[in-house]
């Protein structure tokens, strides 16, 4: 289907460009969406008459996406799950999960339709996603997904919690393989020495008897 776009659409144009593109993806999301007109006759007379307004109500809604693109660019969120010792989660985190823990953040005005998220996060970790403001701003947000606050904030410092937790686990293990399992050890481990010392005064009963 040949479309006329009334904002930028990555790979595919600007306001104004007459585009080809699948009609599943023009009726299911371009044209509900306001976001294309079909180019037929009519509506290329009904584009050029208002360009001009639609071109002037995209620079002042970039604009303000502009400015608040300064608080939220580089922020982190945290979202606390729970998961197993290998750092897969018990669920995963929504693109609702991060607009909400960005509202709680104080960071207003993001949709679900701005996230960017290809796939659910199945994993503790940071994971850095992309917010569309606007169709031609766009900010990183990380999200950190830890077990609890202290955990993210050792991931928030770079440190790989789930590396940290293995190495103190093979440690742990390292030392109860070096722990005597009985008193027998300790026998077994007497320094010869002391061994001479605790058998001298039953030689000295015997030459006495």
């Amino acid at each position: 289907m040949e479309i006329i776009l009334l904002e930028r659409i990555e790979k595919l144009g600007g306001i104004g460009d007459v585009v080809t593109v699948k009609n599943g993806f023009a009726r299911n999301y371009l044209l509900p969406n306001n976001k294309a007109l079909r180019a037929n006759e009519a509506n290329r007379k009904l584009f050029e008459a208002n360009r001009a307004k639609i071109e002037a109500d995209n620079a002042e809604r970039r604009t303000d996406a502009q400015g608040r693109a300064k608080d939220i660019d580089g922020k982190q969120v945290v979202l606390i799950r729970q998961a197993s010792n290998t750092g897969q989660l018990y669920g995963s985190v929504s693109v609702r999960d991060i607009v909400d823990a960005l509202a709680d953040d104080g960071v207003k005005g993001v949709s679900k339709a701005m996230v960017e998220l290809e796939r659910p996060i199945k994993s503790l970790g940071l994971v850095d996603i992309k917010v569309k403001l606007h169709p031609e701003v766009v900010v990183t947000v990380s999200v950190n997904v830890a077990r609890s606050p202290d955990e993210a904030e050792m991931q928030k410092q770079g440190i790989d919690v789930i590396a940290a937790m293995f190495e103190e686990e093979q440690a742990a293990v390292a030392a109860a393989a070096l722990e005597p399992d009985s008193e027998d050890e300790f026998e077994e481990g007497t320094p010869p020495s002391e061994v001479a010392a605790e058998e001298a005064p039953a030689a000295d009963e015997g030459e006495e008897a």
